[in-house]
C-alpha cells in the first residue's frame, strides 16, 4: 500500500474542513446547572431529580436568554389540542418561603392532576430549607431577584408566563398568586369560573390618584412616544389572564422596553402594576373583564403594603364576607353597552391577601368543611 504523500494530507484535510465546521455548528450546547457564569442562577431543587422539573421536557433555552425564550413562548400554538380538558397554570411568584403550601395542598390533593399545573418563581438568593415539597416539588422555574419599586417584579412574571406556555400547550387559564395569597373557594368553583370565561380578568383603572407621577416616575419624557399619559392604566399586580393574553405579555417588546428602565423617582415606581393592565387596555381592551379576582383591603395599608389579617381575625365570617364582597370594575374600553356592569354580572372574588403566616393552622382548621366546600 502507498504511504501518504504531504501534498494528499494536506488536501484531506481541507476537503474535511468544511464538514467539521458545520457539526461545531450545527451541535447543541449543554448548559450546566450550577455553573460559574455571570448568569447562572443556583438550582433550587436537588441536582439529582432537577430533571424531574416537570412532567414533560422543557425548552432547553440558557436562562440569560430570556429574549429567546419569550419570543419562542409567544409563537406557541393560541389553541388547546382538540378534545383535551382546560388547565389552570396557577402561578405562584414569592421572594421567601410558602405559608400557606399546607392548605394549597388541601385545595389541589382534591382536584383531579390534569385540571391544573403550578409553576413557582422563587428568588434564587433567599436560603429556602426545607425546600419546596408536595404540589410545589420540582415546580420551581428558572428564576432571578424580584424586587420592589423595579421592573423585576412584572419580569418574574413574564417569565412565569413563558415557562407555562412552553411547558403544556392545555393550560387555558394563567393566575398568578403570592405567597400571601389563599383561595376562598373550593377548587371546582374556580375552575368553573375561570374555564367558562373566554375574557382575562384584570383591574384596568383610569385617572387614578397618582397616575401622573407613576408614568412620570422614569422621567418626564421617559414613556413617550408609545405609552402617553392617556393610555397609562393602573391595577392590581394579581391578575387571571387567558392564553390568548398571556402570548401577547410574552411577545410584547414596545411597550414592555417603555416600563422596563429604572426609575428615577423610586417612590412611585410600580411596574407589575401599571405594566400588564396599561399593555391590555392598549392591545385588546373588549377581551378583558376589567377587575381582579384576588380580594385585597387597603383599609389600613402602610408602606404600599395591604391590610394584613392575623391568626385571631380568622373565622367562617370572615371567609364569607370575602367572598360576598364586591369586586371594583374598571375601564374596559366598551363604551358601557357591553360592560359586566351594565349587564349587571358580577364575578366572585376566588382568591384573598393578605394573610400573615400565622393564620394557616386557624385556615386549615375550616378548610375541609366550610372554604372548600361550596
Amino acid at each position: 500500500m502507498l504511504s501518504p504523500t504531504p501534498l494528499s494530507l494536506f488536501c484531506a484535510v481541507l476537503l474535511c474542513f468544511p464538514l467539521a465546521v458545520i457539526i461545531t455548528i450545527t451541535s447543541p450546547t449543554t448548559t450546566v446547572p450550577g455553573g460559574t457564569g455571570d448568569d447562572s442562577i443556583p438550582n433550587l431543587v436537588p441536582p439529582s431529580v432537577s430533571h424531574q422539573r416537570f412532567s414533560s421536557k422543557p425548552l432547553n433555552l440558557p436562562l440569560h436568554d430570556e429574549d429567546s425564550l419569550l419570543r419562542v413562548a409567544s409563537r406557541v400554538n393560541s389553541k388547546l389540542p382538540p378534545g383535551s380538558l382546560k388547565k389552570i397554570a396557577f402561578l405562584y411568584l414569592t421572594m421567601s418561603p410558602l405559608p400557606f403550601a399546607p392548605l394549597w395542598e388541601v385545595y389541589l390533593n382534591q382536584t383531579p392532576k390534569n385540571l391544573f399545573n403550578v409553576y413557582l418563581h422563587a428568588d434564587p438568593s433567599y436560603p429556602y430549607h426545607p425546600p419546596f415539597s408536595g404540589v410545589f416539588a420540582h415546580r420551581v422555574i428558572p428564576s432571578k431577584p424580584a424586587l420592589r419599586f423595579t421592573p423585576t417584579l412584572a419580569s418574574a412574571a413574564r417569565r412565569l408566563l413563558a415557562h407555562a406556555l412552553l411547558h403544556d400547550r392545555s393550560n387555558y387559564m394563567f393566575v398568578l398568586l403570592s405567597a400571601n395569597c389563599i383561595p376562598i373557594h373550593s377548587f371546582n368553583f374556580t375552575y368553573e369560573t375561570l374555564t367558562r370565561s373566554k375574557k382575562s380578568f384584570i383591574e384596568i383603572l383610569k385617572n387614578e390618584v397618582g397616575s401622573f407621577d407613576r408614568w412620570a416616575a422614569r422621567g418626564q419624557d421617559a414613556m413617550l412616544p408609545v405609552v402617553k399619559l392617556e393610555d397609562f392604566r393602573i391595577g392590581s399586580q394579581f391578575w387571571s389572564l387567558t392564553r390568548k393574553h398571556a402570548r401577547l405579555v410574552v411577545g410584547d417588546e414596545m411597550v414592555w422596553a417603555r416600563f422596563n428602565q429604572p426609575c428615577v423617582v423610586w417612590d412611585t415606581c410600580y411596574p407589575e402594576e401599571n405594566y400588564f393592565p396599561t399593555l391590555l387596555h392598549m392591545r385588546d381592551p373588549r377581551g378583558v373583564v376589567p377587575v381582579t379576582l384576588t380580594h385585597v383591603d387597603w383599609n389600613g395599608s402602610f408602606d404600599g403594603h395591604p391590610r394584613m389579617y392575623v391568626e385571631s381575625e380568622i373565622t367562617r365570617q370572615l371567609i364569607s364576607r370575602l367572598r360576598n364582597d364586591k369586586p371594583r370594575y374598571g375601564d374596559d374600553g366598551t363604551k358601557g353597552s357591553d360592560s359586566p356592569i351594565t349587564q349587571g354580572r358580577h364575578f366572585p372574588f376566588l382568591f384573598a391577601r393578605k394573610f400573615s403566616p400565622e393564620s394557616v393552622l386557624p385556615l386549615l382548621k375550616i378548610a375541609s368543611d366550610f372554604i372548600f366546600k361550596d
